[in-house]
């Protein structure tokens, strides 16, 4: 079995599948408990629990460099198995990366138009709801063209509590459709603003990046990431939501990389 493993700011989210890409079982830890080489394996142990003694091979895309090279030793330690990164030299994500500097692309982005590549019609915009908010187009032959990023919808409630003294800390949720756009309460207005405004931002963010891309097909969003279902339903520029599209990107490089990898032994 491969466990596929894309390590983000707030949480690492795991995946345990088949090599033909069916996903059998799920886990997420936080990020911030990583905070060593010894923790990290204990969180894996704790985690995967009997799984562990079924992985074979493993595959991680990190965005956070201090926790790459711990999680990289706990998989070796936990499942006997050298897990491929992605972003290595030697890893082939089938795609080309059409930006300024190549090195600078996320390694959740890339994964993401692998994913979306393979799973979803192409041109696209993706859209990942994560610890910062990511719009990323992705051409007809996979290639990734460049994006967006904005701070995520969890770090603008952080920021907000921390700089205003006498706002209340707001807890995410799922908002109704019709909640209303002029709040009469303090947390009312701080929960308008969040949904409301952050709709806005998308929505403006979408068509602007639509119509600078001219032509005369619409591009669809595609939606992922741990918070797309708060918003998604208040957002009907989006076409799709895909919330194992990262994962499912991850499982085509792997299998894209197998042959090679195989080959020289690992």
């Amino acid at each position: 079995m491969l466990l596929a493993i894309d390590v983000g700011n707030t949480n690492l989210v795991l995946a345990l599948g088949d090599e033909a890409g069916a996903i059998e079982a799920r886990w997420r830890i936080e990020t911030s408990v990583i905070t060593s080489e010894a923790a990290c394996e204990a969180e894996l142990r704790s985690t995967l629990g009997d799984a562990a003694s079924r992985v074979d091979d493993a595959i991680i895309a990190s965005v956070v460099p201090d926790v790459t090279p711990r999680l990289e030793a706990a998989i070796r330690a936990v499942t006997g198995v050298a897990p491929l990164i992605v972003g290595a030299p030697s890893v082939d994500l089938g795609i080309a990366v059409n930006i300024d500097n190549p090195a600078q692309a996320g390694a959740d982005r890339l994964v993401n138009a692998v994913g979306a590549m393979a799973h979803h019609h192409l041109p696209a915009i993706l859209l990942d709801f994560g610890t910062a908010t990511t719009l990323d187009l992705v051409a007809e032959d996979g290639t990734y063209e460049g994006g967006i990023i904005a701070p995520g919808v969890a770090l603008s409630i952080e920021a907000l509590e921390r700089a205003a003294a006498q706002l209340p800390r707001l807890v995410l949720r799922s908002f109704e459709a019709d909640l209303p756009v002029l709040g009469k309460n303090t947390v009312a207005a701080m929960e308008t603003g969040v949904l409301w405004g952050y709709v806005g931002m998308i929505e403006g963010l979408l068509r602007r990046l639509r119509e600078e891309q001219g032509g005369t097909m619409r591009l669809p969003a595609i939606a992922t990431g741990g918070l797309a279902s708060l918003f998604a339903d208040h957002l009907p520029d989006i076409d799709a939501v895909d919330p194992d599209l990262t994962i499912r990107g991850l499982f085509e490089i792997y299998a894209r990389n197998r042959g090679a990898r195989r080959a020289v032994g690992n």
